[in-house]
Order: C-alpha cells, then sequence, then structure tokens
C-alpha cells in the first residue's frame, strides 16, 4: 500500500511559495530553517532537523565554571584586549602542538568571534597583501557563508568540487588555478562540511607543497577538529595527530572552532592560528589599507578590530579552561562528540535501507567516515524535489547545489539535532517515502 505523506504536499508547497521560494535547491540555510519552523507551527508536526549544523551535546562544565568565575571576577564591564586574553593564547598555543604537533607561539594564536570572523578577517587581510594576488581558491563543496563573505568584500574567487581529484589528481588541479599567479590563498575544510570527506596527509602534503611552490596562504577550516573517528587523537603529545598542511608549509592559517568539538556555541569564541612565519612577514601591499605591512599586526589591529573590538571576554576564559583541560589529558574532548559518528552510522543505514544512495562515498580508497555530517541522494530526484518530498514526510535537511557541489542531486544530512530516541520516528518515515516513491 502506498504511504502518504504525515504533512500535505499541498500545505508544503504553499508555506514554499509564500516564503518566495522558487526552487528548494538553491535555498540557504536559513531559509530551509524558517520554513520548517513554520511547518512545525502550522501542522503540530515535530520534523527530523537535519538542516542546521548545530551542536547536539551539552557543553562541558569545565567552561562554564571558568566563564562563570571570570564573570563573578568582573570581566563583564571591561573591554578584552583585541588579541584576547593571556591565558587562552597560552593555551592555544599548547593545544595546536600537542594535537597537531605544530609550534605556533602565542602571539599568534588569537580569539574570534567565531571562526566565520576568522575567515573574513583573513579574506580581508591576505587578499590585500599582494595586489597581483585578487583572488581566492575555495576546494568545494564547502560552506555557502564564506563566498557570501568574499562576495561581500568584492573579493574574486575560484572554485571546484575537489570529488573527481582525489590523491595526485589533486596537483595538476590545483596547478591549473596557482599557475595564473592570482591566486592569493587557498581555502578548505577538513573534515569537509558539507561532505566530510577528509584529505589525507598525501593530499595535505600536496597542498603544502604548492602553497610554498606559489606562495598562496592555506585557510584550513577545522571546525570538526578530532571528528574523523577514523583516528583518534584524543591522547595529547602522541601520534595520530590531527592532520594538517602546516606539517607541509609555514604559510598557513588556522581556523578553529569551538562550536562543534567543546559544544560551545552560543558564546561564539573561535580563534585565528597564524604561523609564526607569516605574522611576522612584510607584505608591502597591505600598507595600501593598514597602518603596519606585517600580517599579524594588520590581522589584529586592522581588520579584527574593524570587525569588533574583542571577542567576548568570558567565554574566552572558559574556552581556556577547556583547552588547557584536554592538554593535561583530564578532558577527552574527543570522547565527549563521538555520539555524532555513531548517530551518523545508524542513520546512514537508515536511509541507504530505504533506497537512498551516500552521495559522497569514499575518502581515495576507503569508505568515507561517520562524523557531523553526511550526504543522500533517491534515484530520479533532483536535490530541490528531494527536499520538497522529505518535508512532506517530517524531514528536513539542506541542498548540495548551495555548498557548491557539482552533484546537485544530493542532499546535506547533520546529525546533530536528532536524539537516539528519534530514531525510529526517522526510520519509519524513510520506509514510507520509499514505499510512496521507490520500490520499498
Amino acid at each position: 500500500m502506498e504511504r502518504t505523506p504525515i504533512v500535505s504536499c499541498e500545505t508544503v508547497s504553499e508555506f514554499i511559495r509564500n516564503n518566495n521560494l522558487s526552487d528548494l535547491g538553491v535555498a540557504n540555510i536559513r531559509d530551509i530553517v524558517r520554513l520548517a519552523n513554520q511547518l512545525e507551527a502550522s501542522t503540530g508536526v515535530k520534523f527530523i532537523r537535519m538542516e542546521m549544523g548545530v551542536p547536539g551535546l551539552d557543553t562541558c562544565p569545565i567552561g562554564i565554571e571558568a566563564e562563570k568565575e571570570a564573570l563573578d571576577k568582573g570581566v563583564a564591564s571591561g573591554y578584552p584586549m583585541i588579541e584576547g586574553v593571556a591565558v587562552l593564547k597560552q593555551e592555544a598555543s599548547r593545544f595546536v602542538k600537542l594535537f597537531m604537533n605544530i609550534d605556533v607561539g602565542p602571539e599568534g594564536c588569537v580569539p574570534t568571534v567565531g571562526s566565520l570572523q576568522a575567515s573574513i578577517a583573513s579574506f580581508m587581510t591576505v587578499g590585500r597583501a599582494d595586489k597581483n594576488k585578487d583572488k581566492v581558491l575555495l576546494i568545494d563543496p564547502g560552506f555557502p557563508v564564506h563566498k557570501q563573505q568574499l562576495t561581500v568584500l568584492g573579493i574574486g574567487y575560484e572554485c571546484f568540487d575537489v570529488y573527481q581529484y582525489r590523491g595526485e589528481k589533486l596537483r595538476a588541479k590545483l596547478e591549473s588555478y596557482l599557475s595564473a599567479g592570482n591566486i592569493s590563498s587557498i581555502l578548505y575544510s577538513n573534515p569537509n562540511n558539507p561532505a566530510w570527506v577528509c584529505f589525507s596527509e598525501k593530499e595535505l602534503g600536496i597542498i603544502g607543497e604548492l602553497a610554498n611552490k606559489y606562495d598562496a596562504v592555506i585557510l584550513e577550516d577545522l571546525a570538526y577538529f578530532g571528528m574523523d573517528f577514523r583516528n583518534d587523537i584524543s591522547v595529547p603529545g602522541e601520534a595520530p595527530y590531527q592532520v594538517t598542511a602546516a606539517s607541509y608549509t609555514p604559510n598557513y592559517i588556522l581556523l578553529l572552532s569551538s562550536s562543534k568539538a567543546f559544544s560551545y556555541a552560543g558564546q561564539r569564541t573561535g580563534l585565528l592560528v597564524i604561523s609564526d612565519h607569516l605574522f611576522n612577514r612584510s607584505y608591502p601591499g597591505l600598507k595600501r589599507f593598514y597602518t603596519s605591512d606585517k600580517l599579524g599586526y594588520a590581522m589584529v589591529y586592522g581588520s579584527l578590530y574593524s570587525l569588533s573590538a574583542g571577542t567576548n571576554h568570558s567565554s574566552q576564559y572558559g574556552l581556556a579552561a577547556m583547552l588547557k583541560a584536554a592538554s593535561d589529558g583530564t578532558f577527552n574532548f574527543v570522547e565527549h562528540v563521538r555520539e555524532y559518528g555513531e548517530r551518523a552510522a545508524i542513520m546512514k543505514k537508515m536511509f541507504t535501507d530505504n533506497g537512498f544512495r551516500i552521495v559522497y562515498d569514499m575518502d581515495e580508497d576507503r569508505p568515507v567516515g561517520d562524523g557531523f555530517y553526511f550526504t543522500v541522494s533517491y534515484p530520479g530526484m533532483s536535490g530541490g524535489k528531494l527536499l520538497e518530498s522529505l518535508l512532506c514526510y517530517g524531514i528536513s535537511a539542506i541542498s548540495l547545489e548551495i555548498t557548491g557541489s557539482t552533484r546537485k542531486e544530493g542532499l546535506r544530512a547533520c546529525v546533530s539535532q536528532i536524539s537516539r530516541n528519534q530514531l525510529p520516528v526517522l526510520e519509519k518515515r524513510l520506509r514510507d517515502f520509499n514505499i510512496h516513491y521507490g520500490k520499498g
């Protein structure tokens, strides 16, 4: 028997029209959040919410207590220094040494209002360091807001979907862009949002080597630090470490987020980690916009100061305490977020058992790991059509099309907001969907 939707498809279509969303395949994340909220409120159906990458675990009490202590000491009444409080800078330097095996002095570890402020400040500064290098290379699929930032700044970009260029193939593809001589920086996320593919040591070595050859700056987005659970990096100071192109080039800036690895999203406190080499490097082009030609000085006292007069004061102490506990070995932050990988494994099987396919399924010669995101498609449906159809079954996600993916039939699913007790509900809705649209 054909299983009918739990939300009238006419109702879904009406709300889509009312929100002026002519094609859900190009609707942004916030569009889908608003649409799902409206459908829930109107129908009383609780949706399976997979559209937004927000943490679904409790914050470590160590950070909360440290932030409370800082507030009790009165830090809320004072501006924080733009370069950050000393204890956070020291612990950040220590953390990247113990979990990445790279050396960065405290001076180059600067708190930001989330890693998105770190990325826009990096675009502003690195993108103006050399007047002949006026574009950023984005390795897609990626976080759509990065392109929005570049558009707002008036900085050009090139991009390509990496899936067909893994391993040694990555070298020629990167060189096809870098050889033009106008690429200032290369941005990618690792693990990747949305595909959850992870670069190998070989690939990161290629990226680092070419950054050296063409004098480009690597902007490595590590929002999901340590969350490739196939490699347990949780023991401080012992291999394996978080893999990074910083092992192969001094031309790097790391964008670290506390939102996922430390479930600290509400406090909007990230880190900009600039290599010692870059922090102290002079770029004559910077004098066109800043008072100093030193990249580190221009970044902190030019770009970051223009964006915000410092990062939340009390939360810097909270993050510092969590980094210290991780480095001391008293807080296993990887174990804390391993739940995401376990949920992903269960959810992926539910999808594939009901006619769906994993879109980004391989890391070179091994299956993509289980983590914060995964990607799915359904035979015969575009991404926009699939998303609209799933909404009728009380399931929301986002289209891969908005992430720069060439696989426009796919969707990104985030596992963080799905509790264990919702998993049977998801399974039933997927089964009904497959009976309706496929051969279930």
